[in-house]
């Protein structure tokens, strides 16, 4: 199949009113279907891919997303730089609901998700930075021209849910310096590595998470408001940086990630 797009993004159901001249296009992979139809249409002139991280109805809790199609459904079509808008906890009072995050580093702390492509040989992708840097500089700045300053850094820890953490995972998370706290991040970020796409974060703050406030902890239902309350902008936001991503996909760490490694079978 010829490339249909070059950016991806996976995100909320929000989503959808973004694109332009939008088409369903069915794919299968070998992992199975990804979350939905993947979604193509025209953003700031770009060829962009839409696949709904949950599905469209929210069916998939996050241990249960198939992050593996996903991300290879969305190579298959020609995607090589994904956006991938998440909401997360705040492990810092610092950075309250409504806040803006880009993280720089993933902690990963699931245990039971299909976190690599290569069930079969040594396929070792170099992961010390886990997100685009080109990518990253890109949604900062446009962030900060559309008024919306983010937090160009921190760490972000994925834990395996569905359960919001404890006071006392909160307030370690928070000891080790980490600042940010969701559940979906891994093993996303490193398939994205193991299929050479350039993966950016952006991380909305939607709750302070269990033991940095007082009271009876995260709820659901907080967690959804905040979103929805915020979605219109965020969906403002990557559009504009999709309308300022390279025209490539840039010559760095992402696009290299694969090289030298024998891989065990061709990649879409």
């Amino acid at each position: 199949m010829p490339p249909i797009a070059d950016i991806g993004v996976i995100g909320g159901s929000g989503f959808y009113q973004f694109l332009d001249q939008a088409e369903e296009v069915k794919t299968d992979t070998p992992f199975g279907p990804p979350s939905d139809p993947i979604t193509v249409g025209e953003v700031a002139g770009r060829r962009v891919a839409f696949v709904p991280r949950h599905g469209r109805d929210h069916r998939f809790p996050p241990h249960r997303i198939p992050y593996r199609a996903n991300l290879w459904a969305l190579r298959s079509l020609g995607v090589r730089q994904v956006v991938a808008p998440s909401a997360v906890g705040s492990l810092t009072p610092d950075f309250g609901p409504g806040t803006l995050a880009v993280p720089d580093q993933l902690v990963d702390r699931t245990r039971s998700r299909e976190n690599t492509f290569y069930d079969r040989n040594a396929v070792h992708v170099t992961f010390a930075d886990p997100y685009c840097a080109t990518g990253r500089e890109r949604a900062i700045a446009v962030a900060n021209e559309a008024g919306w300053p983010p937090v160009p850094g921190g760490t972000l820890v994925v834990i395996e849910g569905q359960r919001f953490s404890t006071r006392a995972e909160s307030q370690w998370f928070a000891a080790q310096g980490w600042t940010l706290v969701g559940m979906t991040g891994y093993p996303e970020a490193v398939l994205a590595r193991e299929l050479a796409l350039c993966y950016i974060p952006l991380a909305l703050v939607t709750d302070l998470d269990a033991g940095i406030e007082a009271g009876a902890g995260v709820t659901q239902s907080e967690v959804f408001e905040v979103f929805s309350a915020n979605v219109a902008r965020l969906r403002d936001l990557v559009a504009g940086i999709i309308g300022g991503l390279p025209a490539q996909q840039p010559d760095d760490v992402c696009a290299h990630a694969l090289d030298g490694l024998q891989l065990p079978f061709d990649l879409p």
